[in-house]
This record gives C-alpha cells, sequence and structure tokens, in this order.
C-alpha cells in the first residue's frame, strides 16, 4: 500500500502547554498510515524558516518520504490553540504561510509520482483545489478531507471538488443524525464516491449512494486520560482508508457493505488510540514567538 498526503503543514502551537507540534491535515494522515504498514509519503511546501526545518525532521522522523517537496521562501503556517476538557480548541492561525500562499502545483514529473501511489489524500487548508482533476486523471484514489466549515460545504464548492473525490470526510459533531445524512447525500449525488462523517461521541456513518453504514464510537473508561484530541478525525480517516485498501479498494471500485463496516471499525480504532497521544503525532518542542491571526 502506498499513501500520498499532498497540501498543508503546519505548527499546531498550543499556547496552554508552551509547546509546538508539527502537523497537517495531509501530513497526518501520511504519518497515521505509515504507522498502519502503508508506504507513505508527503508532498507539499514547507517554509525556509526554523520552523519549516522542524517539520521537516520531524516529519521524516517517522518513516515519511519528502524526497519530492519544495522550500520556498517565507514563513511556516501555525494555528494557535489550547485545551478544554480534552478537547482541542482552535484560537486562530497566521493563513497558512508560503505553503497555501504558493501551493504545491503538479507538473508533468509530479504528477507522474503521485499516480504512482493506490491513494493520495488532500485537504480543503491548503489551496490545491485545483490539483484535484490532474489527481483524478491519473488514476490513484483521491481522498478529501472537507472539515466542519460551511464555506467548504456551499453547492458552488462542493460541485468543484467532489467529481474528483473517492472519498470525501465532513467533521459532523456539530449535527443531528437526520442532517449529517443530508449533507453526506448531498456531496455523494454532486460526485464523491464515498462521503464519510465522523461526529465525535455519537460515531461515524459513511454512504456510497445505496448503502449507509454506520458504527458508534469507542468511549473513553476516564476522560480525564485523554491527551488532546488533536488529529483524531485524521486517524479515523487514515484507519477507514487503509483497510479499505487492504480490501482491494481501487478507483472506481465500490466497497462492499461488509468492508465499509470494518472500515469504520479500524477508523474508531485509531481515533481512540489518539485521543492518548500529544499534539498530531508527539514531536513537540517549546513554542516561539507568539503569530499574530492572519485568518
Amino acid at each position: 500500500m502506498r499513501v500520498l498526503g499532498f497540501g498543508d503543514n503546519t505548527v499546531d502551537r498550543f499556547v496552554d502547554r508552551g509547546i509546538d507540534y508539527p502537523g497537517g491535515n495531509s501530513v497526518n494522515v501520511a504519518v497515521y498510515a505509515r504507522r498502519l504498514g502503508a508506504d507513505a509519503a508527503y508532498l507539499g511546501v514547507f517554509g525556509d524558516d526554523a520552523l519549516g526545518g522542524f517539520l521537516r525532521t520531524a516529519i521524516a522522523a517517522q518513516g515519511v518520504a519528502l524526497d519530492h517537496c519544495v522550500v520556498r521562501p517565507g514563513e511556516t503556517g501555525v494555528s494557535t490553540l489550547h485545551v478544554r476538557d480534552g478537547d482541542r480548541v482552535f484560537l486562530g492561525w497566521n493563513g497558512g504561510g508560503v505553503t497555501v500562499r504558493e501551493p504545491f502545483v503538479l507538473d508533468g514529473a509530479a504528477l507522474s509520482y503521485a499516480a504512482s501511489f493506490d491513494l493520495v489524500h488532500c485537504g480543503v487548508y491548503a489551496g490545491t483545489e485545483d490539483e484535484l482533476p490532474k489527481l483524478a486523471g491519473a488514476g490513484p484514489l483521491v481522498t478529501l478531507d472537507l472539515s466542519s466549515e460551511e464555506e467548504f460545504r456551499t453547492p458552488g464548492y462542493l460541485d468543484r471538488v467532489c467529481p474528483y473525490a473517492d472519498l470525501v470526510l465532513l467533521s459532523c459533531s456539530h449535527l443531528d443524525e437526520a442532517a449529517t445524512r443530508v449533507v453526506l447525500a448531498d456531496a455523494v449525488g454532486r460526485g464523491a464516491g464515498l462521503a464519510l462523517a465522523t461526529r465525535g461521541v455519537e460515531g461515524a456513518v459513511v454512504y456510497d449512494g445505496r448503502v449507509t453504514v454506520s458504527m458508534p464510537a469507542r468511549r473513553v473508561a476516564a476522560p480525564e486520560r485523554v491527551v488532546d484530541t488533536m488529529g483524531c478525525g485524521d486517524a479515523f480517516l487514515a484507519g477507514f482508508a487503509v483497510s479499505l485498501l487492504r480490501r482491494g479498494w481501487s478507483a472506481g471500485g465500490r466497497p462492499d457493505p461488509g468492508a465499509l463496516q470494518d472500515a469504520l471499525r479500524a477508523g474508531t480504532r485509531e481515533a481512540y488510540r489518539q485521543c492518548f497521544v500529544a499534539g498530531a503525532f508527539g514531536c513537540g518542542r517549546p513554542a516561539g514567538e507568539p503569530v499574530v491571526d492572519g485568518g
């Protein structure tokens, strides 16, 4: 199995701890896939500042290949947050830095490299939407995290990205079950192969256009043991996708209900495990100077 994270990298600055952790949706999925036995890599733009170097070192230490990444003059993206009752609460960000300002564009060589993977995962915070048609046309499975933000759920945005995604992930912890199913049906109706919703303590639901499969969350026996929830959604996605890859999922294929049930179970397990990890995958260091909120 070969999994590529394409797009964003960032530093997650926990102001209550005074610690910077490496992260980013695309980075996290690649790291988690690697931990699950996949051959994983990350492709994106790093800033040339000290934080960019910190990120590159931390990601490479997880066994994730960075051979085709680009380093550009500019600052690294930084998100500021703190933990409240075990949950991470975002406070602001600096706009994503050079990674978002000058996003990676897939030329012929980079596209060939991406096409060598079984699955390419993208997120909505890296400004790489224009690259999705290229990826979809190149052959690998394409997964896309649509976040929980309403700006990424408008008809116009969904029509732009869903036709090129074999799986979209939506955070729906703020929605009831009925509203969640409407959101999933809308994403599939606009072209996504599968639509997966994570609902926090209410579990997860996946819809393929015909069948809906759900799975309850695994409860933490002692909530005070939770370190933070950073990366839980990314861990769920990685567990879900790697499970399907092991069952032979490929572009244009439709997993059977049994495979979807197993994938939900795997995602639930990985999200549970992530609750006991500091930051996305540890590797923290003392925080630098405060970041001006550019969001």
